[in-house]
């Protein structure tokens, strides 16, 4: 995991943890990152001050806004958001098939009429996204990380 500080157009500082630098680019690309607080789809990556942690993997400085939240809890709006977030994607997925990495390949055979249209759901890169969308093929990211099949618990 990597842990990036954030800030929105309103400067609202807060943390983002992804899995990789081309994670936070890809959901940065999407329009899937947004400040907690005031709902800013206008993100960026904040300066940072150095930070010497005092035990091992621990953060030493301090955020550079208070916050009226508890290290630990979620404000309770946020929670309920990402609660229907989840339920709603939940619903699609089970209505969908897992593709995997031929996403692309599948959407196209669909979107010319090489296959029947079917919901599916899978991984593209950034490249292939952009490409069927210029092509005219509706494509959606997923809101919440899914895990392949043969990856879940």
């Amino acid at each position: 995991m990597i842990v990036f500080d954030l800030s929105c157009s309103e400067g609202h500082r807060f943390e983002g943890w992804f899995g990789s630098s081309d994670d936070y680019a890809d959901q940065k690309a999407g329009g899937l990152l947004v400040c907690p607080q005031c709902g800013s789809e206008e993100i960026g990556k904040a300066p940072m001050a150095p930070s010497v942690p005092a035990k091992s993997n621990t953060r030493s400085h301090a955020p550079a806004e208070t916050t009226q939240v508890v290290k630990g809890e979620m404000p309770a709006e946020v929670k309920k958001a990402l609660e229907k977030l989840a339920k709603a994607q939940a619903k699609a997925l089970e209505s969908s098939t897992w593709v995997g990495d031929k996403f692309a390949e599948k959407a196209r055979e669909m979107h010319y009429g090489e296959a029947d249209e079917a919901p599916i759901h899978g991984r593209a890169t950034r490249d292939e996204a952009e490409d069927m969308m210029a092509e005219g093929i509706s494509v959606a990211p997923l809101l919440v990380p899914v895990a392949p099949p043969e990856e879940l618990n």
